[in-house]
C-alpha cells in the first residue's frame, strides 16, 4: 500500500474523469437508435474496473520486475496471435475481414495484437539497453546490428497483425517504437534515413495517386484486400464513394451539427455506425458540441503532457524509452481516431484511448499506465518542478 501512495495523482484523476466520460457515451452511443443493448455500459464499467486493477498490479512491480516477464509476456502474445491463422471461427470469428479476436465468454472477446503493443516496448527497451551498456562507443555497424536486432523482434508478428487484417495496429507500433529508436542513441546519419524512407515512401504514392492514378490503382491498390482499398477511396473521394465513406460523413455530420454547445445528453438524432467505439468523438461533440470535445481533446492532452513530465525525470535510461513508447503512442491514437472521424484521415479501426468501447485496447492502455506509474514512483517529481 505504501507503493501505491507514490502513484501520480493527476494521472489518476484525469483516467478516472476519462472512465466518467466514456461510460456515459458509451451508453448514449449504443441505446439512442437501439442499435445494441445498454448491456454495453455495464462491460465497459466492469472494463475500468479491470483496467484499474490491472495498472495498480503493474505499478506494483520494479524496473527490474518489469524486465524479467517482458520476453515471457512477448512469447505467450505471439503464439497468441500466431494462434488466430488456424483458430476455428467458433473461437475466433471474421469480423469486417479481420480475424484478429479471441471469443471471451461473459466479457466478448480478446484482441492479442493490442497486448503486445506492451511485450513490444518492454523487450524493444530491453534490447536498446543492453546495446547501449555494451558499445560505449557505438559504431555504425553496431547501430546496425541494434536495428536488426529490433526488427527480428518486431517485424515477424507485425506481418502477421497485418495480414489478419490491421493496419491500424501496424500503425500504432510504428508510432510506439520509431522514438525509442530515435533514443536509443544511434548514429545521427541513421536516424535521418530512418525518417527519410517513410518520407519518401509517402511522397511517392501521393505522386502516383495524382499523377499516374491508373497505376496507383492497378499496382498499389490490387495489392490490398477489399476492405482496405474502399476505406482509402472513402477517405479520398467520399462524395463518389458513398457506400465506403458513410461512416465518416455520418461522423463529421454529427460533429458539425453539436455546434458549440451541443444537443445535451442523449439527445443526438445522426446515426454514425459504431459510434460507441471508433466514433465515440462524434457522439461527444455532437451531444456537448465544440466545447465538450475541446474538453474531452484537453484531458486526453493533460495525460500525455504528464507522461512527458514524468519521463523527462526518470533516472533510468530503460524507463526514458519506455515513457517516450507510450507518449507517442497516444499521441498517434489520438491524432488518427479523431482526424478520421473528422474526415481528415483514413479510417484504420484505431480506436480513441480510454474512451472507446471494447475491452483488450482499454486493458493494454492501462498496461501502459501502470509502467507510468512504475516510472513516476521510482522519484518524488512533481508536476511543474524537477527533483534537485
Amino acid at each position: 500500500m505504501m507503493q501505491l501512495k507514490k502513484l501520480d495523482g493527476s494521472l489518476l484523476v484525469c483516467l478516472f474523469l476519462l472512465g466518467v466520460i466514456s461510460c456515459l457515451f458509451v451508453h448514449s452511443g449504443s441505446v439512442v437508435f437501439e442499435q445494441y443493448t445498454s448491456s454495453f455500459i455495464i462491460k465497459q464499467c466492469i472494463f475500468y474496473l479491470i483496467g484499474f486493477t490491472m495498472m495498480f498490479g503493474v505499478a506494483t512491480l520494479d524496473i527490474g520486475q518489469l524486465k524479467k516477464i517482458g520476453w515471457p509476456f512477448y512469447g505467450l502474445m505471439v503464439l497468441l496471435t500466431l494462434g488466430l491463422i488456424v483458430a476455428p471461427e467458433s473461437i475466433a470469428r471474421t469480423v469486417n475481414e479481420a480475424k484478429s479476436w479471441y471469443q471471451v465468454p461473459f466479457l466478448g472477446s480478446l484482441q492479442p495484437s493490442e497486448f503486445l503493443k506492451f511485450a513490444f516496448l518492454i523487450v524493444v527497451g530491453k534490447v536498446i539497453v543492453a546495446h547501449q551498456e555494451k558499445h560505449v562507443r557505438p559504431s555504425y555497424l553496431t547501430d546496425l546490428g541494434l536495428l536488426l536486432k529490433i526488427a527480428l523482434i518486431v517485424i515477424p508478428p507485425t506481418l502477421v497483425v497485418y495480414k489478419q487484417p490491421d493496419t491500424g495496429m501496424v500503425m500504432l507500433y510504428m508510432a510506439m517504437i520509431l522514438p525509442m529508436i530515435f533514443f536509443s542513441g544511434i548514429q545521427t546519419k541513421l536516424l535521418v534515413v530512418i525518417t527519410a524512407i517513410p518520407a519518401v515512401i509517402v511522397t511517392t504514392i501521393v505522386i502516383l495517386y495524382v499523377q499516374f492514378n491508373d497505376f496507383f490503382t492497378e499496382k498499389l491498390l490490387g495489392k490490398l484486400s477489399g476492405h482496405q482499398v474502399s476505406r482509402i477511396y472513402g477517405w479520398l473521394q467520399p462524395y463518389e464513394y458513398p457506400d465506403s465513406s458513410f461512416q465518416v460523413r455520418q461522423g463529421f455530420l454529427a460533429i458539425g451539427s453539436g455546434e458549440i454547445t451541443g444537443k445535451g445528453y442523449l439527445n443526438n438524432n445522426v446515426y454514425v455506425p459504431e459510434k460507441h467505439t471508433d466514433f465515440i468523438f462524434s457522439a461527444i461533440a455532437e451531444e456537448f458540441g465544440f466545447a465538450g470535445g475541446a474538453f474531452v481533446i484537453a484531458l486526453l492532452f493533460l495525460v500525455i503532457y504528464r507522461i512527458v513530465l514524468i519521463t523527462v525525470q526518470a533516472r533510468d535510461p530503460f524507463m526514458t524509452l519506455m515513457g517516450a513508447g507510450i507518449s507517442s503512442l497516444l499521441a498517434f491514437q489520438i491524432t488518427q481516431n479523431i482526424g478520421m472521424t473528422l474526415g481528415l484521415l483514413p479510417v484504420t479501426g484505431v480506436t480513441l484511448p480510454f474512451l472507446s468501447y471494447g475491452g483488450s485496447s482499454l486493458l493494454s492502455n492501462f498496461m501502459l499506465m501502470g509502467i507510468v506509474m512504475v516510472i513516476h514512483k521510482s522519484y518524488n517529481g512533481y508536476m511543474f518542478t524537477y527533483k534537485q
